[in-house]
């Protein structure tokens, strides 16, 4: 018997998300300090059968935590210590935001999804970057052999506008690349104005191109390089950006960011239209996120390491986006809704649907 949802309905069901989301996350962070964490991590460590090769490194496994949850890099550590094959820090700016007003993140519980408008509230990059290295060398003490992975977001400062918006991703990229074990270009989310139109290929060209250099550059070493992409690009744009990928020689895509489409909801619609604006997340983006990676699959075929997230509950959702042609997959909302040992669950599964599939 499972005990977090019973524990989520009376304890956070009925409070303000964001400060829900605060309040565990700090108990994760908790017990990473008190030690129980490395008493956690030793039963909840991925099987050495889930270990995935991509983007040159070794993933404990080929599952891990999207961005969004760990903006600031305050809790990578712990976050490993769950399960995750690997943590995606972000999305972090070259300035530190506060983020927009609150309340700016919102849960339909009937469809087990998020609706945000965060805004990219984060410390900025020259903050951030002190935390990945301390994390990354922690982690490579205490796994010596196949540490976590840790991942970097970076988007646009909001106040930064957007002929100015590739310099503003060259400081994030020159401070914060040493640390990371890959970066990641965001410019898919719905909730910082104008964003969306850097996903134009004509403009991402010159962004994404300069953005490798100057991680590569700071790095001294290759840096992989993904571009985040949203769900509510039409087929043709997919196939624009998977055209440029593969002749920029990008290192992956990821796919799919959150969507600003409320369709299919069976949460009552004047509730969700009073929550306004933002992306929405969870369950409902399954089908979309999973019709875009197989689009983008037929478009690169293995050239590419194409990152799966967007609707990600089980195990089984897993490994239907492993199977659609992913190398690796992301989930966040319903760890909200699952609770800590999620990714733990997840891991398992993976291993039962495999050896019942005789892989």
């Amino acid at each position: 018997m499972r005990v977090y949802p019973t524990f989520f309905k009376l304890a956070f069901s009925w409070m303000d998300a964001e400060k829900a989301h605060k309040i565990g996350f700090q108990g994760i962070r908790a017990a990473h300090r008190s030690g129980a964490g490395r008493i956690l991590a030793r039963l909840t460590a991925p099987d050495a059968s889930l270990r995935t090769e991509a983007l040159g490194l070794t993933f404990p496994s080929p599952f891990g935590l999207a961005a969004g949850f760990d903006k600031e890099g305050h809790g990578i550590e712990a976050l490993t210590e769950l399960g995750f094959g690997h943590v995606e820090v972000g999305t972090i700016t070259g300035q530190a935001q506060p983020g927009n007003e609150k309340p700016r993140l919102f849960r339909l519980i009937e469809d087990r999804a998020v609706i945000n408008r965060m805004g990219f509230n984060n410390d900025g990059a020259s903050a951030v970057a002190p935390r990945l290295k301390s994390a990354r060398a922690a982690l490579q003490k205490v796994h010596p052999d196949v540490r976590p992975i840790i991942g970097v977001n970076i988007g646009k400062t909001k106040v930064v506008e957007l002929d100015e918006a590739t310099d503003d991703y060259l400081v994030s990229a020159r401070s914060l690349a040493p640390a990371a074990d890959y970066l990641v270009v965001n410019v898919s989310s719905p909730n910082t104005p104008g964003l969306r139109l850097l996903q134009n290929v004509e403009t991402l060209r010159p962004l994404l191109r300069a953005v490798g250099d100057a991680a590569d550059e700071a790095a001294g070493r290759h840096v992989p390089l993904l571009v985040k992409i949203a769900p509510d690009l039409t087929n043709e744009d997919i196939d624009d950006v998977a055209r440029l990928a593969l002749d920029l020689k990008l290192d992956g895509i990821i796919a799919t960011n959150t969507t600003i489409s409320r369709d299919g909801l069976v949460s009552d619609a004047a509730k969700v239209e009073s929550l306004g604006a933002g992306g929405l997340s969870g369950a409902p983006l399954k089908q979309r996120s999973l019709e875009v990676l197989r689009r983008l699959k037929a478009a690169v075929g293995d050239e590419l390491v194409l990152v799966a997230v967007g609707g990600v509950e089980a195990a089984s959702d897993v490994q239907d986006r492993l199977d659609a042609g992913a190398t690796l997959v992301q989930g966040y909302t319903a760890f909200l809704y699952e609770g800590p040992f999620w990714a733990s669950r997840i891991n398992k599964g993976l291993v039962r649907l495999r050896k019942k599939a005789g892989r």
